[in-house]
């Protein structure tokens, strides 16, 4: 394999084994966008795509085959939450989390960074790793590089991420961020030196460096040389100003290879993950899809409901119109995504609107249609892409959430403009 040369030092690095293919299929004549497959271990995913978070190897509300029939091929489960429950000698003794959990296709590991922002109070940083408190019991664990590979070993997943420094993007602290930053990229040296199956487990290094875009350029640079299988942008969905957000994808997706694919870590709401596809950007994550659905909302093409609200007591029209969801289709008609469902289930928003308050089944049949729709969005802006009719596809999944131009977000309007999308145009 060819050498990358870090100039600095004059260092080498030998680009890593990769267990994935990534072939770019189309890009948008117009923005950022791309189209590609993406070959894992456990089968074939097509980007941009979202991914589920199932965290502690279970999608809150859904089952395995649910999940499966809801077409998703690629899911989240949590590395530092799985080593402490069920643990890793669990994990070794049944082989996995897939065998754990009945998932027969692909799965991402986050290392376990994200809880040093998340569970900050449990948590103290060093040069070694982050020890914690459980939040099971109080007792303490050391999570280092190494022992987040390891733990990631025994999992199993199809992408696994290197353990980061991760500093909330609204601190002040440029000190502490700028530390945190080359701490990462020392930490994934150690991660690749500690990942012991990369023949069947991919490592995504993550790149950090707040809001800075000359922290993040630098970053990138640096993770880049490292040749590791895909690139992760993470620290962001921490409360940022959404044009800081922007600015910061786009700073990296201009500067990663375009042979690789490009996660940005943490992000669910439609309008982020529409736009930052148009940023250049291929893959996304987010609870909020499960974590709104038990609020008793629901995303549709038509924008958020919150089927709660009185006014939807006697509305007997399905939950979103133009969804082809099983919970949306009328009864009787097929559902041709998977042969679990079969049918459509024909569920109304006054049903909905009952159970919301009183029964789990409420939230169970939302996390269905959410997941759901955001699956099928990320579809349909491939096929778009694929069409190279990605601007076209913008604008009116826009005018069906906003409904007038005035309404759509300043952020999205400037972002999509910096990459030669204008969403008020007229098609």
């Amino acid at each position: 394999m060819a050498q990358a040369i870090n100039t600095a030092t004059k260092e080498t690095f030998t680009p890593m084994v990769s267990a994935l293919t990534f072939d770019l299929k189309a890009k948008c004549s117009t923005t950022r966008a791309r189209a590609a497959t993406l070959t894992l271990p456990h089968g074939k995913v097509q980007t941009p795509i979202y991914m589920p978070v199932a965290t502690q190897a279970s999608l809150k509300g859904l089952t395995p085959e649910q999940l499966e029939g809801l077409t998703c091929r690629l899911c989240l489960n949590n590395t530092y939450h799985l080593g402490l429950k069920p643990g890793q000698d669990v994990l070794d003794k049944i082989g996995g989390a897939h065998k754990l959990q009945g998932w027969d296709h692909n799965l991402l590991t986050d290392s376990g960074g994200f809880q040093m922002v998340s569970l900050l109070e449990l948590a103290k940083v060093t040069e070694e790793g982050v020890r914690f408190l459980s939040p099971h019991d109080g007792t303490p664990m050391l999570l280092t590089p190494e022992h987040s590979i390891s733990l990631q070993n025994s999992i199993g997943s199809d992408i696994i991420m290197q353990l980061d420094d991760v500093i909330a993007t609204t601190s002040p602290d440029k000190a502490r961020m700028e530390e945190a930053m080359y701490r990462s990229i020392r930490w994934l040296d150690r991660c690749i030196a500690a990942h012991a199956k990369p023949e069947t487990q991919n490592l995504f290094c993550i790149i950090q460096g707040g809001l800075d875009p000359e922290m993040r350029k630098e970053c990138c640079d640096e993770m880049v040389k490292r040749g590791t299988p895909g690139i992760a942008i993470g620290g962001l969905s921490g409360g940022e100003d959404k044009a800081a957000y922007c600015t910061v994808v786009s700073t990296c997706t201009e500067r990663l290879p375009e042979d690789k694919p490009r996660y940005v870590m943490g992000v669910g709401y439609p309008e982020d993950l529409l736009v930052s596809v148009a940023l250049g950007a291929d893959m996304f994550d987010c609870v909020w899809a499960t974590r709104t659905a038990r609020f008793g909302n629901a995303i549709t093409s038509q924008g958020l409901l919150k089927l709660r609200n009185a006014n939807y007591a006697n509305d007997t029209g399905p939950v979103d119109p133009e969804c082809t969801c099983p919970i949306c289709l009328p009864v009787g008609t097929p559902y041709p995504a998977s042969g679990y469902f079969g049918e459509g289930m024909g569920i109304t928003r006054a049903y909905i609107h009952h159970l919301a308050a009183k029964e789990t089944a409420g939230a169970h049949l939302l996390t269905m249609h959410n997941v759901y729709y955001l699956l099928d969005m990320m579809t349909r802006a491939r096929a778009a892409i694929v069409e190279d009719k990605y601007p076209q596809f913008m604008r009116k999944t826009f005018k069906g959430w906003y409904g007038k131009k005035e309404d759509f977000p300043e952020w999205a309007i400037t972002a999509c403009r910096g990459v030669g999308l204008d969403l008020l145009a007229d098609d």
